[in-house]
């Protein structure tokens, strides 16, 4: 009988394998307070050493907002209050295919990282003075925000 250490290696190899052939269903949370994002420096996954806001991938039965409001609680403790949608991209980057959901939100309580095996510490940093390389999805997701109108979706093909 296997493992279930085994059978986690086989299940994580599965999802690898499927990420190479299936895109994904990705959710990202652009916290903004008095004019500044909240952003970490991702670590050991997709996109290394970059800064991204709170995100990760859609689970099976949860709308998208439940996913945002799941994601930003595991990784930060923020409770959203309020999710705006402002950004759908397509994107095909660090050998993977995603189609991407960027929501503007609101949360109560103060930032901790809660997975620091996956991201270095929550920092706020001024929308004119972002930190470099910004992850890939959040890169194009603030591109759209400073030429969207406002209550706009902007799509990213």
């Amino acid at each position: 009988m296997p493992s279930h250490k085994a059978g986690a290696t086989t299940i994580r190899g599965l999802h690898h394998e499927l990420d190479q052939i299936i895109p994904t269903v990705g959710v990202g949370a652009m916290v903004l307070r008095d004019n500044r994002v909240m952003l970490g420096e991702r670590k050991g996954s997709h996109g290394a050493g970059s800064y991204a806001w709170c995100g990760g991938g859609l689970e099976f039965g949860e709308s998208l907002e439940e996913a945002v409001a799941r994601e930003l609680e595991q990784e930060s403790g923020l409770v959203l209050t309020r999710a705006e949608l402002f950004c759908v991209s397509n994107i095909r980057e660090y050998d993977r295919h995603y189609i991407d959901f960027e929501f503007i939100v609101e949360a109560t309580g103060e930032p901790v990282n809660r997975e620091p095996r996956k991201s270095g510490p929550w920092q706020w940093y001024s929308l004119d003075r972002l930190p470099n390389p910004l992850f890939r999805p959040v890169e194009i997701a603030l591109r759209s925000h400073r030429r969207r109108r406002p209550g706009q979706v902007v799509y990213n093909e």
